[in-house]
């Protein structure tokens, strides 16, 4: 067994010298050791407990950056519990496994870069050595189990694993006393069970910047030449003809006037209705005649109502960028009209409501949509408005909104108001 590890991590550092890579790291190499336990078969009255007694060493292959393949080795030893009698057996086995990166599958680079999780299946050979019985047991096993890994840098990775193995053909029990011949049925099917929980370290190796086990497409650098591409397509992208904040590849009005106050797809906002553009409208949540600068000549107009039914109709909304609490340059007036209205209704009161999109962990969405109402609350109150006027709440994730559209779950990193 020994000369078949031998030569196979000899083949594997073979290949390893020939192996090309650019993107990430194929190759690395495992170190655990632990605790073990004998579940069955064993003599009646024999009892094993759970103690130290298993190491394991290995090489892994990654495919690419979700599947792969190891070879390891382990050996360790099974004593007696408590008031059993005195037992002792060694083992050893052999195991070529397949390797899933389940962090990867499962997009966990969406919330960490620390943390990620490993599956293993496979089958391999062994023998059980119990000192009370002479004969070397010769098995087959079947085993699989969990690793969890947490990166320490880009050449290690602190490792916890929990494994289960299931002995083929194996004739003797665990403590050595009891046999099982060729002829019992269970000869030849399954019979033994036990289990490893191991930490360890991977030792990554190769050329490259990371692992496959960390590795990110959308982390991959660029040329010199492809970033100087892309650089010049953004700049196309980002200009801004009119000034109005959004980007003419955005703008739907990309030719709005000099200070007007536009939606997150560049049009000119009349809040009210009125025919008056916002930024030329003293009442902006109030429709009045042009010959009133947009103010209702009535003395007791409802401005509540308006400023009601604008918040209502989607026109007052501060917007974030992805992952931000930072209100976006071209809304971030819009808590200059609130809090201007609330100046001059002083019997108002309202409620910031922060919103996110769907992307991401949802206890995540909901913190970061918390953050966004602080932030613009925060705002209200450095413009002069009474705390006991304004509340804040994160709403988490909009749902309302087509989460495959770039353009829609910009709509929904928001924060509203509502008037109480």
């Amino acid at each position: 067994m020994k000369k078949i590890l031998l030569s196979t991590i000899m083949a594997g550092c073979v290949a390893l010298s020939v192996n090309a890579q650019s993107d990430y790291n194929k190759w690395s190499l495992e170190l655990n050791g632990g605790f073990n336990h004998a579940q069955a078969p064993l003599t009646p009255n024999y009892f094993s407990p759970i103690g130290l007694g298993h190491v394991d060493f290995g090489v892994r292959y990654m495919f690419n950056d979700k599947f792969g393949a190891k070879l390891d080795y382990g050996l360790g030893s099974f004593n007696e519990k408590g008031d059993t009698p005195a037992f002792s057996t060694n083992y050893y086995r052999l195991n070529l496994q397949g390797v899933a990166n389940l962090g990867r599958i499962m997009k966990w680079e969406s919330f960490t870069r620390t943390f990620n999780l490993l599956g293993h299946l496979g089958a391999g050979i062994g023998q059980v050595r119990p000192d009370a019985n002479p004969l070397d047991d010769n098995v087959y096993n079947i085993m699989g189990g969990l690793t969890g890994q947490i990166k320490l840098g880009e050449r290690v990775a602190l490792t916890g694993d929990i494994s289960t193995i299931v002995n083929g053909r194996q004739t003797v029990s665990f403590d050595g006393n009891t046999n099982v011949g060729p002829n019992d049925p269970s000869f030849q099917g399954p019979k033994a069970n036990w289990w490893t929980g191991t930490i360890g370290l991977n030792f990554y190796l190769g050329k490259a910047s990371t692992h496959a086990d960390w590795y990110v497409e959308a982390d991959k650098y660029a040329t010199k030449a492809e970033l100087a591409q892309q650089i010049g397509e953004i700049k196309d992208m980002l200009k801004d003809s009119d000034g109005d904040g959004i980007p003419d590849y955005l703008d739907k009005e990309p030719n709005t006037p000099s200070g007007a106050r536009v939606d997150n797809m560049g049009r000119t906002l009349d809040s009210d209705g009125d025919g008056i553009p916002d930024h030329l409208d003293k009442c902006p949540f109030a429709p009045g005649p042009a010959s009133n600068n947009g103010c209702p000549i009535e003395e007791e107009a409802k401005e509540v109502d308006y400023f009601k039914k604008a918040i209502n109709e989607g026109y007052v909304n501060v917007y974030f960028a992805f992952d931000s609490a930072k209100p976006l340059g071209y809304s971030a007036s819009a808590t200059n009209y609130v809090a201007n209205f609330l100046k001059r209704n002083p019997g108002v009161k309202l409620e910031v409501k922060g919103f996110a999109d769907e992307l991401g962990p949802e206890d995540y969405n909901m913190k970061l949509s918390e953050r966004r109402a602080k932030a613009v609350y925060d705002l209200l109150i450095s413009a002069g408005i009474d705390a006991s006027r304004v509340t804040y709440k994160g709403y988490g994730e909009d749902t309302s909104v087509d989460k495959q559209s770039a353009d829609a779950r910009q709509l929904a990193r928001r924060t509203s108001f509502e008037v109480q």
